[in-house]
């Protein structure tokens, strides 16, 4: 791949020319939503994406603002209307047929114009938008890797958003389709770690979106990697049977020793969260092999991923001893910061369960502590109910409190407005 003539940078595969689009910018790729409710309503919410496919202005009006808890009057002054022609429009005893009012409302509720039966003004820049869309997912994945995973969310969400217009008209080429796929995927990892347990489903029907690709862009290291991350979403959202045959699938097409040992670290922990001793015994086998062997810097061939990996299927197969012994071991540091977090609850989870109750709660409160400050809801939930099992309600205190305040910040702004205004004395 050439390298940038200004800075040497590696180029995207969809780059035209042999400047890379930072230096050809000078600045930042793209501003970033100022907020994420819609990118989350949008690709995490069933009942969003019924609304959204039935193109009805009133249907969709109303799903916005029963997922992002908005009152008539809150969307009214979000779309700079009247209340009551807000819900006019909701009644349909009102329709706005001009393609201006149209294009306001997509733009203001951060929804993608085909969807209200308009084109995107902006349609003739699609083609920078391409070759800027490659960039634009791997510096998601960078700040998604370094725990800034709102900021990857919020990268994400327009990119993906213009070509899933594009792709309704079948006007995508194959480049353009890859692109598509890589971004779905990046996009429902990222959900995949700042959603809470309960929508989890919606990131992994992300991922599962982008497979439907993967399987007919003919390059196999992109199957494999695909394979691998749709298997971990279908495990986090508790299909565990589902996501061992992923998985196992992953490390079958894998093209190298780096693929093949992060599919058997995932497919180790698959397989211990569905009581399958043997395949969790193997694939830790292979996984240590692969650790040895492998080249580049995987972020799930790490010494810290795989203890924390180890000890967590050790606990889910019911042994709690050999999870403590792995706990003792000296591991290093861990290759992402949000790894810490899930390292700290895992190791509560099993000193709870060995009964040493104060190194337990000592163990959740940091994770909670650090689970909030990077957004991570999913983990302050495995924390309070890790907290609740064993009745340290500190620590289930603590949680909940943070969980709260994270929601809060998570809301769309109209929304915590109205919040703060209810609760005010």
């Amino acid at each position: 791949m050439a390298g940038c003539e200004r800075c040497g940078a590696n180029l995207g595969r969809f780059a035209h020319d042999a400047v890379c689009p930072t230096c050809r910018a000078g600045t930042a790729l793209s501003p970033r939503p100022a907020r994420l409710a819609p990118a989350v309503w949008m690709w995490s919410d069933r009942t969003a994406a019924t609304a959204l496919a039935s193109r009805d202005l009133a249907t969709i009006l109303r799903a916005y603002r029963v997922a992002n808890g908005l009152s008539q009057e809150a969307l009214a002054a979000l779309l700079a209307y009247d209340k009551s022609y807000v819900a006019m429009i909701e009644t349909r005893k009102r329709t706005p047929g001009d393609v201006a009012g149209r294009r306001h409302i997509a733009r203001a509720l951060g929804l993608p114009y085909h969807f209200l039966g308009v084109t995107d003004p902006d349609d003739a820049d699609f083609a920078t938008l391409i070759q800027f869309g490659d960039s634009v997912v791997r510096l998601a994945e960078v700040a998604r890797q370094s725990g800034r995973v709102v900021e990857a969310v919020n990268e994400l969400w327009p990119l993906v958003a213009r070509l899933e217009a594009r792709a309704a008209e079948g006007r995508l080429e194959r480049d353009t389709l890859l692109l598509l796929a890589s971004a779905r995927l990046s996009l429902g990892v990222s959900l995949g770690t700042v959603l809470p347990e309960e929508r989890l489903t919606g990131a992994a029907a992300w991922t599962g979106k982008a497979l439907v690709l993967a399987r007919h862009l003919d390059d196999a290291e992109f199957l494999a990697g695909t394979l691998r991350m749709h298997g971990n979403e279908l495990r986090k959202a508790g299909r565990l049977q589902a996501a061992v045959a992923r998985l196992e699938s992953a490390a079958a097409v894998a093209v190298d020793d780096g693929g093949r040992g992060a599919a058997f670290a995932l497919l180790a922990r698959a397989a211990g969260e569905a009581g399958l001793p043997d395949r969790f015994a193997t694939a830790i086998d292979e996984c240590r092999t692969r650790m040895e062997t492998a080249s580049g810097h995987e972020i799930l061939l790490n010494p810290f991923t795989l203890r924390e990996i180890h000890a967590r299927g050790l606990l889910a197969l019911g042994r709690v001893n050999d999870a403590l012994a792995v706990l003792d071991r000296t591991a290093g540091d861990p290759a992402a910061p949000q790894w810490r977090v899930i390292e700290r609850v895992t190791t509560g989870e099993i000193l709870a369960a060995g009964g040493e109750r104060v190194g337990a709660e000592e163990a959740l409160i940091a994770a909670i502590a650090t689970a909030e400050r990077r957004r991570l809801p999913h983990q302050l939930q495995r924390a309070i109910r890790a907290a609740r099992k064993t009745g340290l309600e500190s620590a289930r205190a603590s949680g909940r409190a943070a969980l709260q305040r994270l929601h809060s910040l998570l809301a769309p702004a109209a929304s915590r407005a109205q919040h703060a205004s209810t609760n005010s004395p």
